[in-house]
């Protein structure tokens, strides 16, 4: 007699397994396509199990700031206190800003490139973000030294550490060391330390060698008063790696890349479903996803939850 082999079916998979295939599909995929195959698919989207890394930065780039707050309460709730990864573009107020940090418990990478929060915020919360590790603050124009001292203070586990500024922010002004100076009397640990286009002096960056000796890669390009003798920097720092402070070509991340594109899509991001009702009309129903500046007017974030039929007509793939 033949030995018959047992296969289990997809529906009886235990969630955090399903939660790690489903990491491999696009978020609009996770959130529109899957709830609707099965009630074990929507009951592992629904809890923590596909949330604990989140990358929304390419679609928070282009939508509206009420759209992307909805959207960030929605999945880091859904995380309930596993999140370890969230990589978003452009928080518009403090308030979103604490609550991620409410909820930071087990996070390890923050990258919040062009938001908006305060010195005074990040003041406040830095306590609830002790378990960090990598911290991206680049472009973030209503930020100092206070906030940077409040992270070193409390985040002890910090080891890179971003805060690129865009050139022109650099313009015309004179010299700001004293994010430079909060960086090397509160993060001894940092290995990587990115500061592209900073206003600061030859004698900041030393202080920064001095402070955070376990450096291996300090990014200075477009910090144009910077002076290095590049032979005392090879005796003196064998294993630092420094990029500047002149801008040769484009900086490749090489294996230093810290990869936030878990549920990134290069095809077209557009917002998630946002459904204000039932739509018998699949004309409107369908300009709502491709509205041409990504924008839907007051509507509400929730679960696609048809047959499959409306899928095709928004040029998603059938449901299985």
């Amino acid at each position: 007699m033949e030995e018959q082999i047992e296969f289990r079916h997809w529906d009886e998979l235990i969630p955090d397994a399903l939660g790690l295939i489903f990491s491999n599909l696009s978020l609009q995929e996770v959130l529109t396509v899957i709830p609707s195959v099965c009630k074990s698919w929507r009951k592992a989207v629904t809890g923590p199990y596909c949330w604990q890394e989140v990358d929304i930065e390419e679609w928070s780039s282009r939508c509206q700031p009420h759209h992307l707050d909805r959207m960030l309460r929605m999945l880091i709730t859904r995380s309930s206190g596993s999140l370890r990864k969230l990589c978003v573009s452009g928080l518009h107020n403090d308030s979103i800003f604490s609550f991620i940090t409410e909820n930071a418990g087990s996070l390890q990478t923050l990258r919040v490139r062009r938001s908006e929060m305060s010195d005074s915020v990040v003041e406040r919360t830095a306590g609830r973000l002790s378990t960090i590790t990598f911290l991206d603050l680049s472009y973030c124009g209503k930020i100092g030294a206070r906030a940077l001292e409040a992270i070193g203070r409390h985040c002890k586990l910090l080891v890179t550490l971003c805060r690129n500024m865009h050139p022109l922010d650099a313009a015309g002004k004179l010299l700001q060391d004293d994010e430079a100076n909060a960086i090397a009397t509160t993060m001894p640990r940092l290995k990587r330390l990115e500061m592209a286009y900073h206003l600061i002096s030859t004698g900041s960056v030393m202080n920064i060698l001095a402070g955070c000796p376990q450096l291996e890669l300090l990014d200075l390009r477009g910090c144009w008063d910077v002076k290095l003798d590049s032979q005392l920097m090879k005796e003196k720092f064998p294993k630092l790696k420094v990029l500047g402070p002149f801008v040769m070509d484009y900086y490749e991340m090489d294996d230093w890349d810290d990869d936030c594109s878990d549920y990134s899509d290069n095809s077209d991001y557009l917002a998630w479903e946002f459904e204000m009702g039932d739509y018998d009309d699949y004309d409107i129903y369908d300009g709502m996803w491709h509205d041409d500046e990504g924008r839907f007017e007051e509507l509400e974030l929730r679960f696609y939850e048809g047959d499959g039929e409306e899928a095709g007509i928004l040029g998603w793939p059938q449901s299985p």
